[in-house]
């Protein structure tokens, strides 16, 4: 057995991931109700303002990743993102969105959305405190 790092494409790690989740999920009786997402938001010339990511999963969707240009924050593109994430799931058999965020990132931002803090994984650097935060699907 070698175990190495995959830095390009293999469409073989998909399937096996899928498969797994799968079988998984029927072996307790929980539906996978699996869907990776990625939302751009784009100017009029095309440039890429922003971008948010994650995957749905059993009965939650997790953001993995919300990056909005340097050139673009504070123009509401970040809130647009999320809620178009909310949008796209909600009523899908999702009962919540999560999140994890670093203190020197967003915490605050995400609250005014309606997250709700759930846990603060403490650093002894105040900015890498680590929140974790949720909001229910309604």
């Amino acid at each position: 057995m070698i175990i190495k790092r995959i830095s390009e494409e293999d469409s073989r790690i998909g399937e096996f991931i899928h498969e797994e989740f799968v079988f998984y999920g029927k072996q307790n009786e929980v539906e996978l109700n699996y869907d990776e997402f990625c939302f751009v938001a784009e100017n009029d010339d095309g440039k890429i303002a922003g971008v948010i990511t994650g995957r749905a999963y059993y009965n939650e969707v997790h953001i993995g990743d919300l990056i909005v240009d340097r050139n673009f924050r504070r123009s509401g593109i970040g809130r647009m993102l999320v809620g178009t994430v909310e949008d796209q799931y909600r009523g899908k058999g999702y009962d919540k969105i999560t999140l994890t965020t670093f203190g020197f990132q967003a915490p605050e931002f995400y609250k005014k959305l309606g997250y709700e803090l759930e846990f603060i994984r403490e650093d002894k650097d105040p900015k890498l405190c680590k929140y974790f935060l949720a909001k229910t699907l309604n």
